[in-house]
């Protein structure tokens, strides 16, 4: 497991997906865990479909909200994303020519940012 952003196993991928980039940092999966996948080849309307593990626990409350913020406002700050839809409580179709890597990356450093706010709330649930 690991705290960086690591370009996903091919042998870990479906066969449709081309790409794949992920940020499992161990026992955290939960809270901090992100996957990045290219829509390549899937005949989809996006470029790369994101999911953020945390959004299961966080969905319409408060720390929800701001995790959904500040999700989308880190993943259009990535250089050549034109798009961020939340497309289900955990996932985003993202378009635009950007790299998977520098994607993961940005959504991980979102949740490291909150991580301390999410523990406390997770463990109030």
């Amino acid at each position: 497991m690991s705290e960086e952003a690591r370009r996903t196993d091919p042998d870990e991928l479906d066969e449709e997906i081309t790409e794949g980039w992920e940020r499992l940092p161990g026992e955290e999966n939960y809270l901090r865990g992100v996957e990045v996948d290219s829509g390549e080849g899937l005949g989809e309307p996006f470029d790369w479909l994101v999911t953020i593990w945390a959004r299961e626990y966080f969905r319409d409350d408060p720390m929800g909200r701001e995790l959904k913020q500040r999700l989308e406002s880190a993943m259009l700050a990535v250089p050549g994303v034109t798009s961020a839809e939340n497309a289900s409580w955990e996932t985003w179709y993202v378009t635009g020519k950007a790299s998977g890597e520098v994607l993961c990356q940005a959504c991980a450093n979102v949740l490291d940012g909150l991580a301390d706010r999410m523990r406390a709330a997770y463990d109030e649930m």
